[in-house]
């Protein structure tokens, strides 16, 4: 079976099963436990197109920006403007208001003072992946990767980008057994074998073909 039959027949399995999902290194613990969607680690892909369904609604309406906390963390940086730590809260923060563009902006500024953070690295190939970047979402995950091979966010957001962004379902299916081998019993891992049951199901019945989601912002 070709592959682009495969992908397009995973599709509505992969985009239901993962729709919206978002599971941090940094936020979670605030927001609390995902409910079975995506992954970040202040933030993290969804299936192409699902991010502003899942975080908007059924509006589509994006978050409200924390205009206060911006104020709070832009005074900071310009007391101390080599606090890493602030230019990287300032990008969650405008990720949580799906304002990619602005985000990947402050991850990139947090990361040259802190180039050794693979959570905010992560973050930012998210970003990339949300502004439609998806080669940049690759490579910047490569550098999470080789900051932490076993980082497993990383490896379950690449396996998404790799799945929907690239087709490569080969790809995806490595990336997401790594998740599984590397973090039993967490979330990532019950969402990556999930997606791999998917596209085990899909192959093994030939699925039919159905439209694939658009790549956000084109």
């Amino acid at each position: 079976m070709r592959s682009d039959s495969i992908f397009l027949g995973i599709c509505g399995i992969l985009f239901g099963v993962m729709l919206g999902w978002v599971i941090g290194s940094q936020q979670a613990s605030k927001r609390g436990a995902p409910q079975v969607q995506l992954q970040q680690s202040a933030a993290a892909p969804a299936p192409a197109g699902a991010g502003d369904q899942a975080a908007g609604g059924a509006n589509n309406t994006p978050p409200r920006l924390d205009e206060g906390k911006v104020q709070s963390l832009q005074t900071i940086i310009k007391s101390d403007p080599k606090n890493a730590g602030a230019y990287v809260q300032l990008g969650n923060t405008y990720f949580d208001a799906q304002r990619y563009p602005d985000a990947i902006k402050w991850y990139e500024e947090g990361i040259k003072l802190d180039p050794k953070n693979p959570d905010a690295s992560t973050d930012l190939g998210v970003s990339y992946y949300y502004a439609g970047r998806t080669d940049d979402a690759l490579k910047q995950f490569e550098v999470s990767l080789k900051l932490n091979p076993k980082h497993a966010k990383t490896l379950f957001n690449k396996g998404i980008v790799l799945a929907f962004g690239k087709r490569d379902l080969e790809g995806a299916s490595a990336a997401w057994k790594q998740v599984v081998q590397l973090a039993p019993g967490t979330p990532e891992a019950q969402a990556a074998a999930q997606g791999l049951q998917g596209i085990a199901a899909a192959q093994g019945r030939g699925a039919a073909p159905t439209p694939a989601p658009a790549p956000p912002g084109g």
